[in-house]
């Protein structure tokens, strides 16, 4: 902040007042310095060096080199590629050895399941609470998995990092208090290192504001001196009078003015509309000049022209007043309307010059231009009054050689904004959005960033500094060797749910750091980015996940969409780069619960999905072998070792749908296509195969030994819960008829039931009759009585029911060549896979991308065996 436009006396010196502590020498990467602050001159000095070269990263974010190396603290952090990750892993890779020797941890460390218990976890943790951010996953659930995929020593990684709760939690497996608090039996308690990136400035900042080294004592006895000094000098602003006595400000009600349609004259919103007595606020009104009735649905804001100091030119924004105070004057609180000693006050504060304060324009995106069209509001200092802009600066101005005070003053950089909504019952800003509502709340910036030190400090653990930090798209991650990471737990963004660089605007305004979108995986008209762009990012970077896994290694993804289109893209992102997907699971965000869903096409609730990298082992059988299709077993076995043995539900065992032999058959095939093999049998012979090498047991496949297992869980249970619990498409239909012929019974009492379980089918698909159904699956006795076929017949079931498929898909095929066809409404889904597979088989891509072409789009999208064909076919024509 210069000095010379606002009045110098407004500021004490340029440093506040500390006490120096006695440096301790700091030993990093093998290298010995006199402090941390030595260590800090140093790396900073080589990250300038090697910018050149990382600028030419995906995701190199938007700003100058100097802010980008003063907001770093290297080499554990760093607010660009961090080119140091590769010199962690090394020495972390060496630690292994010593805790092996210890017997803290196993050399041929091996995780055949995956996790696949509840998990009940709140939100009001210090950490998680600590500092807002669009979407956090609370770190003890994260822990829950790491202590299950990983030992002591391992590396995590989460190229997704957000707030960086990932690093948190593989760290606070260190704590034998938090990790006895789990519950966790077969835990191994000790640390995880993490690496941690993302593609935004502000999230990774965050996330290194809550991994590395942080001295809780130190922080508060820097942050009180900034605030004191802060205070010293501009806490006169948030000043007003009572009874002829000055008192504190606790906060300041403003309200738009608005226009009457009759009279043309201001409406104050709030005189008209708020009952402070009664604690309301009234849908409609009388204007106070004229009486027509109002509403917001039928009044236009009022515009005002300003000087904007910041700009250096006249502006036109939305008209606010100030209508109410809430204070403390010799420690009581009370309330008063404006008067006028505080417009005076605001007047005296509006003619400061703040020319030389920095501010940022926003971008027009999806989320930035309700505040332009609005509100007027064209920059970053907007959103604030200009007296807690003023106040913000002169903090972060003193807090800008420590990464925790700047987090500090991030935290707040929300809650001190115009976008603070005024309710009776509290007040918030609206999330997801940058909306700045008619009737708002000022909080004064010192008051709030006081009650943030408490906060921070809460954030304290024991076991810091043992992640390390970048700025990286996913998409590319060069300073990231091959197979160097031994688990990821990752929560990317999903299709259009939350517009992150839009929305993380106002934090990285003041940073002077904005993230560089081009890659940010996201749907977003603006950024012309459709779902086919999404997927595409998701798929760039889920093929640098797989690079950087260790083989037969896991990683969980946590699902936050209910878009089936975007659920069934990432499903095929994830299999298409190589990933097995071994597990699905629901996740109920009110109770932060994780739960066993029942298919792995339903999209009811947010999911977690579980998948892993295959073993050399594996790999090396394919890469050997001609005939591929020899391997189709022994990919199987692998598959199955690698999924839950028992599931229990409410005393129950729940059957594991990714055992079925649908599932199973779904999976082999989409290995096989995705690496470009021919597919090596048809669902009968596969069927056949499963019996010959593997056990069943309630429609599930297992291994000799799991089979066992299931047997010996099961006995303690009430039974077992069916796969299909529901029928919303023509498989599932099949598979709910199954469950309930086991028992042949007629069409009569059949068909009730039928209807009772039948749920929405996808767009575009048609659920055939139950008759059909029944005709073309099962078997019908003299006595009228459908029942569940002989395995001798149904190879002739199977053989007629494809004729029939296949003649129903040349139906659709010769629609689709007609000349002036659009778009089919109503087509089968099993005809569409059937047909799909058959001409993949017979290289016939035109016909796949013709037929996939003259199909309702959302079946295409929402379907991923369809999505699978269609687009390896696009590769091939």
């Amino acid at each position: 902040m210069s000095k010379n436009k606002i009045n110098p006396s407004l500021f004490l010196d340029d440093e506040f007042e500390e006490v120096k502590l006695t440096p301790e020498k700091v030993i990093c990467l093998g290298m010995e310095f006199e402090s941390e602050d030595a260590r800090r001159a140093y790396f900073r000095e080589e990250l300038r060096k090697k910018l050149p070269e990382l600028k030419q990263v995906e995701g190199f974010p938007i700003g100058e080199d100097n802010d980008i190396i003063n907001l770093s603290d290297p080499p554990y952090y760093t607010a660009c590629p961090n080119p140091w990750l590769n010199d962690f892993i090394a020495e972390w890779e060496k630690e292994k050895e010593e805790l092996e020797a210890q017997g803290k941890r196993k050399k041929n460390f091996e995780v055949k399941m995956p996790y696949a218990s509840d998990v009940s976890e709140g939100k009001n943790n210090p950490i998680y609470m600590a500092h807002a951010y669009h979407t956090k996953v609370p770190h003890p659930a994260i822990m829950r998995y790491i202590l299950h995929y990983t030992q002591p020593g391992d590396i995590v990684f989460d190229g997704f990092c957000g707030t960086g709760m990932t690093g948190v939690a593989a760290q606070i497996c260190g704590s034998k208090k938090d990790v006895d608090a789990l519950g966790e039996k077969k835990a191994k308690i000790g640390v995880r290192h993490a690496v941690c990136s993302d593609l935004s400035p502000i999230a990774s900042l965050i996330a290194a504001s809550y991994n590395l080294k942080f001295n809780p004592q130190e922080f508060e006895r820097k942050a009180n001196a900034i605030l004191k000094q802060v205070e010293e000098e501009l806490g006169w602003m948030y000043e007003t009078e009572v009874n002829g006595k000055k008192a504190k400000i606790n906060c300041t009600i403003w309200s738009d003015v608005f226009i009457c349609p009759s009279c043309g004259k201001e409406i104050n919103l709030w005189s008209e509309s708020v009952d402070v007595k009664n604690s309301t606020i009234k849908d409609q009104f009388s204007c106070p000049h004229c009486g027509t009735y109002c509403s917001k649905k039928n009044i236009e804001k009022a515009w005002e022209t300003i000087y904007d100091y910041a700009l250096g030119k006249t502006i036109t924004v939305n008209k606010k007043v100030p209508v109410r105070i809430s204070y403390t004057c010799n420690g009581k609180r009370g309330e008063k309307d404006i008067t006028k000693f505080d417009i005076d006050l605001l007047e005296r504060i509006n003619q400061l010059d703040t020319s030389n304060l920095s501010t940022l324009k926003l971008k027009e995106g999806y989320n930035t231009i309700q505040p332009i069209k609005s509100n007027g509001i064209t920059h970053i200092h907007q959103f604030y009054t200009k007296r807690n802009f003023i106040y913000l600066s002169r903090v972060l101005e003193l807090a800008q050689k420590d990464i925790h005070l700047i987090i500090w003053f991030t935290s707040v950089c929300q809650s001190t904004s115009k976008m603070n909504k005024f309710r009776f019952t509290g007040t918030g800003i609206t999330t997801g959005t940058l909306y700045v509502p008619s009737i708002n709340l000022e909080f004064p910036a010192g008051h709030t960033l006081s009650r943030k030190i408490t906060s921070f400090l809460g954030t304290s653990y024991n076991t810091r500094n043992n992640t390390t930090i970048g700025l990286n798209s996913a998409t590319n991650i060069p300073n990231l060797k091959t197979s160097s990471i031994d688990y990821i737990f990752t929560d990317p963004p999903f299709g259009a749910n939350i517009m992150y660089s839009e929305l993380s605007s106002i934090w990285e305004g003041w940073i002077k750091v904005s993230t560089n979108n081009r890659e940010e995986a996201i749907i977003n008209a603006t950024q012309s980015k459709t779902l086919f762009e999404y997927q595409t990012l998701m798929s760039r970077s889920l093929r640098e996940y797989y690079r950087v896994l260790k083989p037969g290694k896991w990683l969980t993804m946590e699902f936050s969409n209910t878009s089936a289109a975007v659920w069934n893209s990432i499903q095929n992102a994830i299999q298409g780069v190589g990933f097995i997907i071994a597990n699905v699971a629901a996740l109920d965000k009110k109770q932060g619960s994780f739960k066993a869903v029942t298919t792995t096409t339903a999209v009811k609730q947010d999911l977690v999905i579980t998948c892993y990298k295959p073993t050399d082992e594996l790999m090396l059988k394919f890469d050997q072998s001609i005939d591929k299709s020899v391997n189709a077993m022994d990919f199987i076995e692998e598959l199955l070792v690698h999924l839950p043995v028992h599931l229990e539900k409410d005393n129950s065992t729940t059957a594991v749908i990714e055992r079925s032999p649908k599932i199973l058959y779904d999976r082999l095939i989409s290995y096989y296509v995705q690496h470009g093999y021919a597919i090596p049998m048809d669902a009968q012979e596969f069927q056949k195969g499963l019996r010959e090498r593997f056990i069943e047991r309630d429609g599930m496949f297992f291994t000799a030994s799991q089979a066992l297992e299931y047997e010996e869980k099961k006995k303690g249970t009430n039974g077992i819960i069916p796969m299909a619990l529901f029928i919303s498409s023509e498989a599932e239909g099949i598979e709910w008829l199954k469950r309930e012929l086991e028992t042949p019974q007629t069409y009569s009492e059949i068909q009730p039931e039928w209807m009772k379980a039948m749920s929405t089918t996808k767009k575009g698909d048609v659920l055939p009759e139950l008759m059909t159904i029944l005709e073309e699956n099962f078997i019908k006795d003299e006595d009228g009585k459908w029942r569940k076929p002989d395995t001798e017949k149904a190879a002739d079931l199977e053989i007629i029911r494809s004729r029939k498929m296949m003649k129903e898909f040349n139906m659709y095929l010769e629609q689709a060549q007609k000349p002036k066809t659009k778009r089919m409404k109503n087509t089968r889904l099993e005809v569409l896979r059937y047909g799909f597979k058959e001409c993949y088989k017979q290289k016939d891509y035109k016909s796949i991308i013709l037929v996939g072409d003259h199909i309702q789009e959302a079946l295409l999208q929402e379907d991923e065996i369809l999505l699978q064909y269609y687009d390896i076919a696009s590769t091939r024509v």
